[in-house]
């Protein structure tokens, strides 16, 4: 039985229910064995007017749904999505011989929720970027299997752009997988109420882009006043000593934009609130920072310890995760400690009015928001419920509601310029003022180069604000020729992102103040010094060049973050973007645009002091002098000193 409006076409197959519905520029596709659709939009929370819809319930013209230049078609129970007349993708089956429909299901005995697996066919030579961040992926994911869950350096947002000329929405919250194999395409939730995606075509991957932030969201915008440098390490410990690096950056003429005070400034995870002991005068700290330019953030945590002088405000509401049996903690780090549930409106309202009147009343109005997965000690995601759902149903989209936390809050009370920095992301963070951040990777080159990677992906996911640890978190030492080296290339590579920061766990570690407390200011330790002066002359004079070199550029990072809030176009480019015509440029993961005018050639080789580049079809000139070099797509290797990094100008 079909059943046609003005704008969907509703299938009833006996077994399954299926909704092909026009949405915005593209085709929304839900299926569910049994029973209506659930009313979730979940990442579809823009609804724009459908494009140019064209329906058919059969006759001559067979069953089809048509918007915004993709076509859905429906053959027998198969699905096939096509684009002017070009197969884009279909789904695959075989109900004879194999037994295997295209869209399956495993009912939950005694539940409400039911396993899914949905797939497609695939194509040789078909290559696909997004999907957001995976520390095991690489560029192209043609040949990956990417778990559908969100962990410390893993972050799932996902949404592919195809080289066929479709971008694709899984939307659906739900832990699962995706695997991009050579025979098949498969999604599979493990816990769900209904099969849900969203189908979008174009000529070229940016118009893509556009129509999935149309549909999704555009990012807030950046806020001029953060583009310059912004300073940060684990940790300072106390408010002297980070008055002291905002006092020696001003003695020595460079400008700060924003300085960072890490986790445990508090006394238990949960207070959000200074530990009055190494932090007495808050008030002061904000004001004389504010003299000198730079704006203070402050790291926030959603895990609350029992101790917590809120946590009595969080439980005895039911404003934390929680376990389906067993003990309620969810997350053993220095204690045993719940997480607040940002999936409840009220406990996010809780929330918000904890940072406003513990900061806020500072004029502190900047969070870090660590720990964003959220964090939990073991990941059986079975195990954990939220307000909306389990975990296995919905876990994916807490990150982007805790960045709604903040940003809700933020709104109401008139905050101006709003980014707050987030360790994880979903679908539509971006708009929720989120500045996401990589998590907490190790100090190395072959990261750095996974990093790269990860940029460039996570931009095709929706995320134009995107950066990582300059010099990776874990392992660098101060002292250590390699680190340095890596530092320097890390540092010149961030000047070309949307924030540069610094940050890291340096070692050797210096220790905590007090061993003898169990208050959180005394009780963790530190890394070592982490400024700009900390790595010797040589690399400060290089990282002070690249710091004024960043604050030359503001006004063409404005041009850049304009456009990305405009067109969802990231910041960070990969190159397929602005050359989609050129095939190399579709694999290439070691350069990448910045905005429209920029080639950045990071160095990712320990010593290297030469780079092979490659210069798409057009003119371009190096961006340290010499002639105008006319490509028709090919290589040059160009010199690299450690006090340069390769990039080119397109002229």
């Amino acid at each position: 039985m079909i059943t046609k409006t003005d704008t969907s076409l509703r299938l009833n197959f006996g077994h399954e229910n299926l909704l092909l519905e026009a949405w915005g520029g593209g085709i929304r596709v839900r299926a569910v064995p049994i029973g209506e659709f659930p009313d979730n939009d979940w990442a579809l929370t823009e609804h724009n007017a459908p494009e140019n819809v064209s329906i058919s319930a059969g006759g001559d013209g067979g069953v089809y749904i048509e918007c915004g230049g993709v076509r859905c078609e429906v053959h027998g129970e198969k699905l096939r999505f096509t684009s002017g007349g070009r197969l884009l993708f279909e789904e695959a089956s075989d109900p004879w011989s194999l037994r295997l429909r295209a869209r399956r299901y495993k009912t939950h005995a005694g539940g409400d929720t039911f396993g899914a697996v949905i797939r497609f066919s695939a194509y040789d030579g078909e290559v696909l970027h997004g999907m957001g961040q995976y520390r095991d992926a690489r560029h192209d994911l043609k040949g990956m299997t990417l778990e559908l869950a969100q962990r410390n350096s893993q972050i799932t947002v996902p949404f592919l752009i195809s080289s066929r000329g479709y971008g694709f929405l899984w939307n659906n919250p739900a832990i699962g997988s995706a695997t991009f194999a050579e025979n098949v395409t498969e999604w599979r939730a493990e816990a769900t109420r209904a099969v849900d995606y969203w189908v979008c075509a174009a000529d070229t991957p940016a118009e893509i882009i556009k129509k999935y932030a149309d549909a999704v969201g555009h990012a807030s915008p950046l806020p001029e006043s953060l583009y310059g440098l912004w300073q940060c390490k684990l940790r300072y410990r106390t408010q002297e000593e980070l008055l002291n690096v905002a006092r020696e950056y001003h003695r020595r003429g460079i400008k700060l934009d924003v300085i960072v005070v890490d986790f445990f400034h508090w006394i238990y995870q949960g207070d959000w609130d200074f530990d009055p002991e190494y932090w007495p005068d808050p008030k002061a700290m904000v004001d004389g920072l504010r003299e000198m330019g730079t704006r203070l953030m402050v790291s926030v945590w959603p895990t609350v310890d029992p101790r917590s002088k809120n946590y009595h405000g969080f439980a005895s509401n039911g404003y934390l995760i929680r376990t389906e049996r067993g003990m309620p903690a969810v997350m053993d780090f220095n204690g045993q400690v719940g997480i607040y549930d940002a999936t409840n409106p009220s406990a996010r309202k809780f929330a918000y009015g904890v940072l406003k009147q513990n900061y806020g009343k500072y004029g502190i109005d900047m969070f870090w928001l660590d720990e964003a997965e959220p964090e939990y000690s073991y990941t059986d995601y079975d195990h954990y419920r939220h307000y909306i759902g389990s975990s296995l149903e919905v876990g994916n989209i807490y990150p982007r509601m805790h960045s709604m936390m903040v940003y809700d809050g933020q709104r109401a009370d008139g905050v101006p310029d709003i980014l707050n920095l987030v360790r994880c992301a979903w679908v539509g963070s971006p708009k929720y003022g989120a500045l996401v951040w990589s998590g907490d990777i190790e100090s190395s080159f072959r990261e750095m180069k996974v990093q790269l990677r990860n940029a460039l992906n996570m931009g095709a996911a929706g995320i134009p604000w995107w950066i990582s640890d300059t010099g990776g978190f874990y392992g660098g030492n101060v002292n250590d020729p390699v680190f340095r080296e890596l530092l320097v290339r890390w540092f010149q590579w961030a000047v070309f992102s949307p924030i540069l920061r610094m940050h890291g766990d340096r070692q050797p570690n210096i220790g905590a103040l007090a061993y003898n407390t169990d208050r959180g200011g005394g009780f963790c330790s530190s890394g070592a010094p982490n400024e700009i002066w900390s790595y010797g002359d040589e690399v400060y004079e290089i990282l002070k060049s690249y710091v004024s070199l960043r604050e030359s550029m503001k006004p063409y990072i404005k041009k850049t973050a304009d456009e990305a809030v405009a067109a969802g176009l990231p910041m960070m480019r990969a190159l397929y973007l602005e050359f989609p015509d050129d095939e190399l440029c579709w694999q290439l993961d070691d350069e990448y645009m910045f905005g429209s005018d920029y080639l950045v050639a990071p160095v990712t080789e320990y010593g290297a002091r030469t780079r092979r580049v490659y210069l798409p079809r057009g003119k371009w000139r190096e961006t340290s002098g010499g002639e105008v070099i006319t490509s028709a797509g090919e290589y040059v290797t160009v010199p690299a000193p450690l006090d340069h990094m390769p990039c080119f100008e397109r002229v």
